[in-house]
């Protein structure tokens, strides 16, 4: 339970501790609980953007919007939303979802929200995302955390469209709390055995359901209604955001990753040796630029990153921040394969002068094998191989499918695969982010793996797929 907050172990720990097995629920609210922030103004700002909500709409939500505010039911703005989609595409409105999650939502969920769902499923608890929100909101977050049920708003859909209606009430405040009851007698769960987590005055009912509830980052109505009803309150830490002054220390660490290039350039002339030149180079684009911004490395196993070389160096990927990190960590005499559109990104640059990278164009399959037969060569000759076998940054820290590459060449080359597990990258620094914020990344390094063959090959990358989940989950002391 490495870099959550002592109240989070110290939840993390009761639900070890507590009743264990299915018939236990998890019911967690998702926005302000799961998510820092509300889904809905996401949805709503995209159609604002792309210019889909009419001004007649525009207008009802602003009237229905101040009438909340002096006393309305605030449900009634979701209504005025759903009565502007009738006839729009369900699919359409689910792919929405699905990009919206990738680009905005994905970065706002919070870590030791994670880890306490993680907590429940590793108890065989019966998870549930249980909110107002409709299912298009929800699902791509449950299906992110591993969570299969959705206690949520449905909306009517005829013939692939949209009615503008709800197929039963709005689950807001007591309905959220029937909506609770009503599954946990569908699936037999003990309510009084239950856990629920919600942020909300209007999660009073909800939380009252259960024999565990939990205020989340709670509003202040709820704060003090937990005071008054004895219930734990919980303050979890949001997503790290890019501040002004985490803005300026980006800049100056480009900066210093450029004078490391530089100076290390320089270092080589001197001695006349290009080999020392770009190892100097590498050192120090990689240490000043960290340094500058304020971001450590905490390294398990290190000395497993010396023992087979040449060799293929795997990772997870979720930031830009990954390839510095490895850069520092492998030090000297490895390059990288990375996609041929990068080659002019201004945040790899720089650094692509020094480590000389082989870039793959996709969309060119007999220029993409000359340049990796190249790339076999060059591992053949001493030079390791950094590679993201993912293919691109995943939004979130759930890890993706492993595709075959680096494994192949692995295999032609005839050198290990060592296997370097990243953790707290994408926090520092979002996958769509320019801003790197500091603290510390937490770094294992796996026991290498020798000897790869084609003919076991989609074995062992599954197996190796599944020791990064295992050491993401359950990370090492």
């Amino acid at each position: 339970m490495s870099g959550l907050s002592a109240a989070a172990r110290e939840a993390v720990e009761a639900i070890e501790d507590g009743p264990q097995g299915p018939e236990v629920g998890a019911f967690f609210d998702l926005d302000g609980t799961l998510v820092a922030g509300y889904t809905a103004a996401t949805f709503y700002g995209d159609r604002l953007k792309g210019r889909e909500v009419s001004p007649a709409e525009f207008l009802r939500t602003v009237v229905t919007a101040v009438d909340g505010e002096l006393g309305g039911d605030p449900t009634r703005i979701a209504h005025v939303a759903f009565s502007a989609m009738r006839g729009e595409s369900e699919e359409a409105f689910a792919d929405l979802g699905e990009r919206l999650f990738r680009a905005r939502i994905a970065g706002t969920i919070r870590r030791e929200s994670r880890a306490l769902v993680a907590a429940h499923q590793r108890a065989g608890h019966t998870v549930a995302v249980a909110s107002a929100a409709t299912s298009y909101q929800v699902a791509p977050v449950a299906r992110d955390l591993g969570v299969e049920h959705l206690v949520c708003t449905r909306l009517v859909v005829e013939d692939g469209q949209f009615t503008g209606e709800t197929d039963g009430p709005m689950l807001w405040g007591r309905h959220k709390a029937r909506g609770v009851r009503a599954f946990a007698r569908e699936h037999g769960i003990d309510l009084s055995a239950s856990y629920a987590y919600g942020n909300g005055y209007e999660d009073v009912a909800f939380l009252s359901s259960v024999g565990h509830p939990t205020a989340l980052n709670p509003h202040r109505d709820l704060r003090t209604a937990a005071g008054r009803l004895g219930w734990p309150v919980l303050d979890l830490a949001d997503p790290v955001g890019g501040s002004l002054v985490a803005a300026g220390r980006t800049v100056a660490a480009l900066a210093g990753m450029n004078a490391g290039v530089g100076a290390g350039l320089a270092y080589g002339l001197l001695r006349r040796s290009r080999s020392e030149g770009r190892a100097t180079a590498v050192r120090l684009a990689t240490r000043l630029p960290m340094a500058i911004a304020g971001v450590s490395l905490g390294v398990l196993h290190e000395e497993r990153l010396w023992t087979h070389r040449p060799a293929i160096f795997v990772a997870n990927h979720q930031s830009s921040l990954d390839i510095p990190v490895l850069g520092r960590l492998l030090d000297r005499d490895f390059t990288i394969v990375a996609k041929k559109e990068a080659r002019w990104d201004p945040r790899t640059f720089v650094g692509s002068v020094v480590v000389d990278p082989a870039w793959i164009d996709r969309s060119d399959s007999a220029s993409a094998r000359a340049t990796l037969d190249g790339v076999v060569d060059r591992i053949r000759g001493g030079t390791s191989l950094m590679i993201f076998p993912e293919g691109t940054r995943s939004p979130t820290p759930v890890l993706g499918p492993f595709r075959k590459g680096a494994f192949h060449l692995a295999a032609q080359a005839g050198v290990p695969v060592v296997p370097v597990v990243l953790r707290n990258t994408g926090e520092l620094m979002g996958r769509s982010s320019l801003v790197l914020n500091p603290g510390v990344v937490d770094v294992c390094v796996l026991e290498p793996e020798t000897d790869w063959r084609t003919d076991d090959m989609d074995e062992r990358i599954a197996a190796l797929h599944a020791r990064f989940e295992e050491t993401l989950a359950r990370w090492p002391s």
